[in-house]
């Protein structure tokens, strides 16, 4: 499951990139991170507007004495759990799609992982389907669509994000589910690979 993504492009670039997903995309300022974990701001489009929202989903957790403890960002859905109680309603009513320029993954023995990084290599952007809702905790949130491996990446993780190619994005932000999810399928382009020495736990 992807847990680091980077978006390196400004606002107004993500903008130019999304035109043909909305012709008038709104930028809605606010702060964003460049690299991007579980519980970051990273920004989305969603609504025909380009906004910050939180990465991950607050799943609520309780202690052993029933006493309510910090949530916990969930911020991968798994394709065949889209008609779950957890994420059917967003996925119903509120896909967005969620530019990345790269995209990690954990590679390496267990205690000595690296990060391995995913781009594209035609296209300074990708746009990831997503999946968005209003939350008391955080404020607006969002969660990444994650599906099988394609057969490059497959040998660095059995699953990665859903990329979308622009002749999708208007399919995965309309009001048809069904066509939504014939869309969560992997990748069928070419993805580049860039294997590095970067620890994966590196300093946040």
């Amino acid at each position: 499951m992807c847990n680091l993504y980077r978006l390196t492009n400004s606002a107004d670039e993500v903008a130019k990139f999304f035109v043909a997903a909305a012709r008038d995309v709104r930028v809605i300022p606010g702060n964003s991170a460049s690299e991007v974990y579980p519980g970051y701001l990273g920004l989305v489009l969603a609504e025909g507007a380009l906004r910050p929202m939180a990465w991950g989903f607050p799943l609520v957790l309780t202690g052993a004495k029933g006493q309510k403890l910090k949530p916990r960002p969930v911020n991968n859905a798994r394709s065949d759990k889209l008609a779950t109680a957890f994420w059917s309603a967003s996925f119903r009513a509120r896909r967005c799609l969620i530019p990345v320029s790269a995209y990690a993954e954990a590679q390496g023995p267990k205690g000595a992982m690296t990060r391995t990084w995913f781009s594209l290599p035609d296209a300074p952007l990708m746009a990831v389907a997503g999946l968005w809702r209003d939350t008391d905790e955080w404020g607006a949130a969002y969660a990444m669509v994650m599906t099988s491996a394609n057969t490059q990446t497959s040998a660095v993780h059995q699953r990665m994000p859903v990329i979308l190619d622009p002749t999708g994005w208007e399919g995965w932000l309309s009001d048809d589910p069904q066509a939504a999810h014939d869309l969560c399928r992997p990748y069928g382009g070419q993805l580049t690979i860039t294997p590095t020495d970067e620890p994966w736990a590196a300093r946040r």
